[in-house]
C-alpha cells in the first residue's frame, strides 16, 4: 500500500457515546480508587465554595467567622443536593454545587441601604442574609414547575447539536475571568501549578508507562499537595514578608482567615441565620440568576452525559434535572447560603481529565463535603489553599468543559455556511455582550441599561452578563428561524441525530444510565 493511500482523508466516525473512558456511569472503580478520586472531586469544588464567600460576606458585614460558617453551609448543602441529584435527579456524575452568577444579586442585596442602619456588623450580616435566604427560596420555585411540569422538556426538545454548541463551549469559556487572572494574583506558585497539572496528566503518561494511571487520575492531587506545599516553605520562609497585602492574602497559606475562623465541629441547620425576609425586588433579581444557572446547568448536564459515555439525556431528563436544581436552591435558602446551586463546571472537566465518569465517585465526594462541613477545622484547612492554584486547576478544568461543546459539532454539516453564520455569531456575541455589560461598570460604576428601576437594572445585568445565555439563546433561536423549511436544514443542524435521545423510550440505552432507582421509574415515568 502506497503512502499516499495510508494518508488518504477519511472522515472520523461519528460517535454516540464518548470512546476511551475507563468508568462510564454505572461502571466503578475499586473502592480505594473511588475514595481518592471522590477526594479530589471534593478539593476542586473547594475554590468555588471559597471565592463566593470571600466576595459576598464582607460586603454583608461579616469577617471571617462568618465566611467559615458560610463556606461549612455551602459544603453541607452541595453535599446534600449532590447525593440528591445523584439518586433522583438527571442521575449523571455531577457535582451540585455554587454558581458565580449569583453573586450579582447577592451583592445588590448586600449593598442596600436599609442595611446601613445596623451598626453591629453581625447583625447586618444575619439581616442581609435572610433577606438572600427569602430570595432564593421564592426563586426557587421557578426551575421546581419548569421542570417538574415538563415546560423545561418542551424547550429542550427543540434543542439541536449545533444549538447545543455554543451552549456548553460558553458554559466554560464564559468563566475564562477565573482562569489566569486568578492565577496571576500570585505567579509564582499559579504557574508551576498550570505547568506541573498538564505536565502530569498529558505528557508523563506518554513517557512513562505505569500498571496503573496514577498520572492520568491523581494529577490534580499530586500537583496540589507539591505546589501548596512549595507556596508553605515560601510563607515560612518569609517571601511574602515585605509584600503588598494583596498579594500575601493571594500567596501565603496563612491568611485567608479560615482555620482560626472555623469552629472544630459544627452542624448547620435550616434557618441558622433566623427568619427569612421577603422583598419582591429581591426575589426578581434572583430570579434573573436562578434562570442563568439552570441556562447554564443544562450545559453542564450535556457535557456530564458525554464525559460519562452516556448517551445524551433526553429532554424529559433534563427537565427532571431542572426541577431537583429548583429544590436544591430551596435547600440553598432554607439552610442560609448567598448562592443558588448550579452544576459544577470544573467537576465536569476533572471528569474528562480522569475519563472517569462513575456516579459513585461523585456520590463518594459528596460524602467528603458533609463529613468536612461540619468538622470545621480540618475542613478550614483544605480551604486555605491559595487560590492561585485554584485559578490554575480552572485553565484547564473549564477548557476541558468547553471541549464538550466543540464534541457536539461532529453531528453537524460544517461545510454550510447556515452552520458556519450561528456557530460564529452567537459564541462571538456570547463573548462581546457581557464584556460590554462588565466593561460599563468598570469604567461608569453602572450598568447600562438605566431605566429607573434598580430592580430592572440589576435583572439585565445578571442576565446579559452570561456567555452561555446569551450564545445560547442566540444560537436556539436561530436555529429554530433560519432557513427552517429548507430541506438540508434539519440534517445541517444534526436534527436527525438527536431524534432518537430528545424522547426517553427512542432509545433503549436511555434506561441505562438515567432510569430512577428502587423501581421509581415506574410511579414517575421520563415522557
Amino acid at each position: 500500500m502506497t503512502v499516499e493511500a495510508k494518508d488518504e482523508l477519511v472522515p472520523h466516525p461519528v460517535k454516540d457515546q464518548l470512546p476511551g473512558v475507563d468508568y462510564c456511569i454505572n461502571s466503578n472503580p475499586p473502592w480505594a480508587e473511588a475514595v481518592i478520586l471522590g477526594f479530589q472531586h471534593y478539593l476542586v469544588m473547594l475554590g468555588t465554595s471559597v471565592i463566593i464567600p470571600t466576595i459576598i460576606v464582607p460586603q454583608m458585614g461579616g469577617g471571617n467567622v462568618e465566611k467559615a460558617q458560610v463556606i461549612q453551609t455551602l459544603l453541607f448543602v452541595a453535599g446534600v443536593n449532590t447525593l440528591l441529584h445523584s439518586w433522583f435527579g438527571t442521575r449523571l456524575p455531577v457535582v451540585i454545587g455554587g454558581s458565580f452568577r449569583f453573586i450579582i444579586p447577592a451583592v445588590f442585596i448586600a449593598l442596600l441601604n436599609r442595611y446601613n442602619a445596623y451598626l453591629d456588623p453581625r447583625e447586618r450580616f444575619e439581616q442581609s442574609m435572610r433577606s438572600m435566604q427569602g430570595a432564593l427560596m421564592i426563586a426557587s420555585v421557578i426551575p421546581v414547575l419548569v421542570g417538574f411540569l415538563g415546560v423545561w422538556r418542551i424547550v429542550t426538545r427543540f434543542l439541536s447539536p449545533l444549538s447545543k454548541a455554543p451552549l456548553v463551549l460558553l458554559v466554560g469559556i464564559g468563566l475564562y475571568e477565573q482562569g489566569f487572572p486568578l492565577l496571576g494574583e500570585c505567579v509564582e506558585i499559579g504557574l508551576p501549578e498550570l505547568v506541573l497539572l498538564i505536565l502530569l496528566s498529558q505528557f508523563i503518561p506518554h513517557v512513562w508507562k505505569l500498571k496503573l494511571p496514577i498520572f492520568e487520575r491523581f494529577a490534580v492531587l499530586l500537583s496540589v499537595g507539591l505546589v501548596w506545599a512549595f507556596a508553605a516553605f515560601l510563607t515560612v520562609a518569609g517571601a511574602y514578608k515585605n509584600r503588598p497585602l494583596q498579594t500575601q492574602f493571594s500567596c501565603r497559606v496563612d491568611r485567608s482567615g479560615l482555620v482560626s475562623g472555623a469552629s472544630w465541629i459544627r452542624f448547620p441547620y435550616p434557618l441558622q441565620w433566623g427568619i427569612p425576609n421577603v422583598d419582591a425586588g429581591q426575589v426578581f433579581v434572583m430570579m434573573a440568576a436562578v434562570f442563568i444557572s439552570l441556562v447554564e446547568s443544562t450545559g453542564g448536564f450535556i457535557a456530564a452525559a458525554r464525559y460519562g459515555s452516556a448517551t445524551f439525556c433526553p429532554a424529559s431528563v433534563l427537565s427532571r434535572g431542572a426541577g431537583w436544581l429548583g429544590l436544591s436552591t430551596l435547600i440553598d435558602g432554607l439552610w442560609g447560603t448567598p448562592s443558588g446551586s448550579t452544576v459544577s463546571v470544573e467537576n465536569v472537566g476533572l471528569l474528562a481529565l480522569t475519563r472517569v465518569g462513575s456516579r459513585r465517585v461523585i456520590q463518594i465526594s459528596a460524602v467528603f463535603m458533609l463529613v468536612f462541613s461540619v468538622l470545621g477545622k480540618f475542613g478550614a484547612i483544605l480551604a486555605s489553599i491559595p487560590l492561585p492554584i485554584f485559578g490554575a486547576l480552572y485553565c484547564v478544568l473549564f477548557a476541558l468543559m468547553s471541549a464538550a461543546g466543540f464534541d457536539l459539532l461532529q453531528f453537524c454539516n460544517l461545510n454550510s455556511y447556515r452552520t458556519k453564520f450561528i456557530l460564529g455569531f452567537s459564541i462571538y456575541m456570547g463573548l462581546s455582550v457581557p464584556q460590554y455589560f462588565k466593561g460599563y461598570v468598570i469604567t461608569t460604576g453602572l450598568g447600562p441599561v438605566q431605566s429607573g428601576s434598580a430592580t430592572f437594572d440589576q435583572i439585565m445585568q445578571v442576565i446579559f452578563t452570561s456567555p452561555a445565555t446569551v450564545a445560547g439563546v442566540i444560537a436556539y433561536f436561530l436555529d429554530l428561524t433560519l432557513a427552517r423549511r429548507h430541506p438540508l436544514t434539519r440534517k445541517d443542524s444534526g436534527r436527525h441525530w438527536w431524534a432518537k435521545f430528545k424522547d426517553y423510550g427512542r432509545d433503549p440505552r436511555s434506561e441505562e444510565f438515567y432510569s430512577l432507582p428502587y423501581g421509581l421509574s415506574k410511579y414517575f415515568p421520563s415522557v
